[in-house]
Order: structure tokens, then C-alpha cells, then sequence
């Protein structure tokens, strides 16, 4: 790679393809799949916005977490992109700790918002007449509050503990970008008491709210079994199946990456799975949350038909 400056230049990321004999085409998809993410949340996110019709609990917390993948996705895609066309990977000690934190940020405001909006679906389906009551603006807000709140808090210390590690030898670290598991194997000193404080955080923050989701979905489930229409029920569970699918897509790659003893995950393992964490579900969230929902798509075929009111008005 030539002689690098090391003002600029503390660590060198070896990108997600680095060991693929086809790295372009893989790059290709990825940078596909970035745009569907982009494109689907932004989407979401300003129909949720512009239709008063959408201005509920429910789409309110979706528009949050449309903002959060939008973010996610981007903190990490376009770095590796343009490291990967530019051929420059190097990043600066400063770089490492932003890109660490807006992860983890982002990561843990999305797994308490998950948490949050599974309550929401199952104040919604099970206790319809309390839902008004529970759900106000005031709750809402307050909720997406604590999302972000605890994010950025727990990211903070963590951000800050992990970069004061001192690193010796090798300065590769073996991921698309910097990854705190990836980033203790550089270290030279004993961080055994530090991954004990990361499984405690997997606990708090993973393992504790994917409990209390899958709480909340096993009695929407047994709500859905107990109604009287079979083509509601059929599209309710048909329904529930995504959500639950897409969930599990984002907690079970991270309490393995964030769970297992010791940093034991090879580098291609822990990459692969955080390939559904941060990748995958921003461009799933959106189809499967949403896009898929009549109120939706209701509101997308009302701006399409005023853009093409006023693209004949023109002509």
C-alpha cells in the first residue's frame, strides 16, 4: 500500500472482501443493497412526515427507526466503498473512535426503539381500547428519547474504554470498519476485564430487550390465534412471521458477535454476521415494517399521483 501518513493514518481496515477472489462484484451488491436502504427509509421516513394521516404512535416510532438504519448503514457502507475503489484503507485513531461510537450508538438506540415499538404492537393488538390512553405524543416522544439516550450513553463509555488500549504489532484490523471486538484482538495489554463489561452490556442491551420482545409477540400470537376471521388471521400472522423474522435477523448476529467468551469469533465469522446487522436489516426494515402496509402505500400513491398531476399540468 506505500508509506502512509501517520498523522492521518493509525490503523488499516482490511475491508469485508479482502480473502473473496471476486471482491468488485461483491462490492457491487453491497453498494446495491445501500441504495435500497437508503431509499426505502428516506421514503418512509418523509411519508410518515408529510401525510397527517400517518401521524400515529406506531409510524412515528417507524420514522425513527427509518432515521436510525438510515445512519447505520451509512456510518460504515460508504468507508468501505471508497476505501475499496480508492485503494487507501488507513484510518486515524480519531476516525476509529467516531465510527465506533456512531455504531454503537446507533446499534443500541436501535435495540431499546425494537423493544419499545414490540410494546407498541402488543398494546395495539391485545389491549386495543387501553392503546389510546398508553400511546400519547408525550409517551412517544418520550420514548424515542430514551432510544437515543441510552444509545449515546452507552456508546460513550464504551467508545472511551475501548480506545484507550494501547495497540502493538500488527495495525490490520480485520473488518470493514473499526469494530471494538476486532480492535481488542490489536491490543497488547490484558482486556479480559473489558469483555466482561462488553457481555454484561450484551445482557442489558441485547439479551434482556429480545426477552421482553419475544414476551410481547408470543402474546400477540396467541391474540391472532383467537380471532374470528381467517383472512385476518392469515394476514396477521403473516404479518407477525416478518417482524419476527427481521428482529431476530438484528438481535442474533449481535449477541454472537457481542456475547461470545473471549473474542473467539474468527475475523470472516464476525464479519458475516455483522453483514446482517448493519447491511441487511436497514433495507429489510423498511419492506418488511412498512412498505408493505396499506396506510403506505395509501400515502405514496397519493404523492406519486400529485407528481404526476403536476408533471401533465407542465407539459
Amino acid at each position: 500500500m506505500g508509506q502512509e501518513n501517520k498523522s492521518t493514518t493509525d490503523f488499516i481496515l482490511l475491508g469485508l472482501f479482502s480473502d473473496s477472489q471476486h471482491p468488485g462484484f461483491l462490492v457491487a451488491i453491497v453498494l446495491m443493497i445501500l441504495m435500497v436502504a437508503i431509499t426505502g427509509n428516506s421514503v418512509l421516513a418523509l411519508l410518515i412526515w408529510g401525510d397527517a394521516h400517518l401521524h400515529t404512535p406506531m409510524y412515528f416510532l417507524l420514522s425513527q427507526l427509518s432515521f436510525m438504519d438510515l445512519t447505520l448503514i451509512s456510518t460504515t457502507v460508504p468507508k468501505m466503498a471508497a476505501d475499496f475503489f480508492s485503494g487507501h484503507r488507513g484510518i486515524s485513531r480519531t476516525g476509529c473512535g467516531v465510527q465506533i461510537f456512531l455504531y454503537l450508538m446507533l446499534g443500541v438506540a436501535e435495540c431499546v426503539l425494537l423493544t419499545l415499538m414490540a410494546f407498541d404492537h402488543y398494546l395495539a393488538i391485545c389491549s386495543p381500547l387501553r392503546y389510546p390512553v398508553f400511546m400519547t405524543s408525550s409517551v412517544c416522544v418520550q420514548m424515542a428519547a430514551s432510544s437515543w439516550a441510552g444509545g449515546v450513553l452507552a456508546s460513550l463509555m464504551h467508545t472511551i474504554y475501548a480506545m484507550h488500549f494501547s495497540t502493538c504489532g500488527s495495525r490490520k484490523i480485520h473488518h470493514l470498519y473499526c469494530e471494538v471486538m476486532a480492535l481488542l484482538k490489536l491490543s497488547c495489554e490484558d482486556t479480559s476485564t473489558y469483555e466482561k463489561v462488553i457481555l454484561a452490556s450484551g445482557i442489558v442491551f441485547l439479551l434482556i430487550p429480545f426477552g421482553l420482545i419475544l414476551t410481547s409477540y408470543t402474546l400477540i400470537f396467541l391474540a391472532i390465534l383467537h380471532m374470528s376471521s381467517r383472512e385476518g388471521k392469515k394476514k396477521a400472522l403473516a404479518t407477525y412471521f416478518s417482524h419476527l423474522g427481521v428482529v431476530s435477523l438484528y438481535f442474533g448476529p449481535a449477541m454472537i458477535i457481542y456475547m461470545s467468551p473471549g473474542s473467539s469469533l474468527s475475523p470472516e465469522v464476525d464479519q458475516h454476521l455483522f453483514v446482517f446487522d448493519a447491511i441487511i436489516t436497514p433495507a429489510l426494515n423498511p419492506l418488511i415494517y412498512s412498505l408493505r402496509n396499506k396506510e403506505v402505500v395509501g400515502a405514496l400513491k397519493k404523492v406519486l399521483g400529485r407528481m404526476l398531476m403536476v408533471k401533465q399540468e407542465r407539459s
